[in-house]
């Protein structure tokens, strides 16, 4: 879409951070990786006992289990960029 706005193709070979500088439009992944990182930091700083802190942890298990690796949890990405003290961070957050 973007490409389109400028009129460029990709036989331009014009990068992609090339495009969004000119169109001044944030990268859509950039964005929700920061919403996520956001709602994450609001639920673990939450003490209320509702439940979107379980969810955050929350393995379905239904029926019998694969062969294949574990589904990768909703907390697996944050857990590799922060570690696994990532909740005790968000609390001592100084609001």
């Amino acid at each position: 879409m973007e490409r389109a706005m400028l009129g460029v193709s990709l036989r331009d070979q014009i990068r992609n951070e090339e495009i969004r500088r000119r169109t001044r439009v944030t990268d859509i992944a950039q964005r929700v990786a920061k919403l996520k990182w956001q709602w994450a930091g609001h639920i673990a700083r939450r003490t209320d006992g509702r439940w979107g802190l379980k969810v955050l942890e929350w393995r379905p298990r239904t029926g019998k289990r694969s062969v294949v690796r574990p589904p990768t949890r909703w907390t697996d990405d944050i857990r590799r960029v922060a570690g696994s003290r990532w909740r005790q961070a968000a609390q001592d957050r100084v609001l």
